[in-house]
């Protein structure tokens, strides 16, 4: 009810796009901490109201990580992205739900040229999610102010920047290894990578507070 305003804007871009893609990794932080520093799920499928979207098993065998259900099981941030691909999409997909509880550089690139290198085998047309909140529970003018340092890294594809930002700043943006992830990823398929905001807002403009989460929707592509 919160993240869709700004969310959807992406995804009706996939749902208008030519292209039609075999996998969406979905990649999330681990808010509970119950897997490991990289947790695959381990289910066949995943359900929502509109219905089962299987798991990609093959991506799922070959990409070498932790197997884990409990690290996906209660977590919010990957799941709120499989009804919105379920509603604009009117062909069969699989998902990749991956959590990542140590948000770090090195893992960003890990699981970045480990997609990589198996996709040049498996050879599926696949799109990555990285799932994030941005700022936390404060002033939305300070929010905006505090994710701009953010976002401004993410413009220009800097990974270090984005980790270098967010605990010099100490921004409570959730979801910045998979951030990292995705710019790392973006290097290694496109020639020129362009990342572009689509929308910004927050929870405030749904529920007024002064106190806000914020949300910021994003791109990147091959220019």
């Amino acid at each position: 009810m919160f993240s869709a305003y700004q969310a959807v804007h992406l995804f009706e871009i996939i749902g208008k796009s030519e292209q039609q893609f075999d996998t969406f990794f979905i990649i999330n932080p681990d808010h509970t901490g119950y897997g490991t520093e990289i947790s695959i799920d381990e289910n066949e499928a995943w359900e929502t109201p509109l219905g089962l979207v299987p798991v990609d098993k093959s991506f799922q065998e070959e990409l070498g990580f932790s197997v884990s259900s409990l690290a996906h099981q209660h977590e919010h941030s990957g799941e709120v992205m499989v009804p919105m691909l379920q509603y604009f999409l009117d062909y069969e997909f699989s998902i990749l739900p991956i959590a990542i509880s140590n948000q770090s550089i090195n893992n960003a690139i890990l699981i970045a040229n480990r997609i990589f290198e198996i996709n040049k085998v498996l050879k599926k047309n696949i799109f990555i999610i990285a799932s994030s909140d941005f700022s936390h529970y404060i002033h939305p003018d300070e929010g905006r102010r505090l994710d701009s340092f953010v976002t401004s890294e993410i413009l220009k594809l800097n990974s270090v920047g984005v980790y270098r930002e967010i605990k010099e700043k100490n921004i409570s943006a959730c979801g910045f290894g998979p951030i990292m992830t995705l710019i790392e990823y973006s290097k290694l398929v496109a020639e020129n990578p362009k990342a572009e905001i689509l929308k910004i807002g927050h929870s405030g403009e749904v529920i007024p507070s002064d106190e806000v989460v914020d949300y910021i929707s994003m791109i990147l592509y091959d220019e």
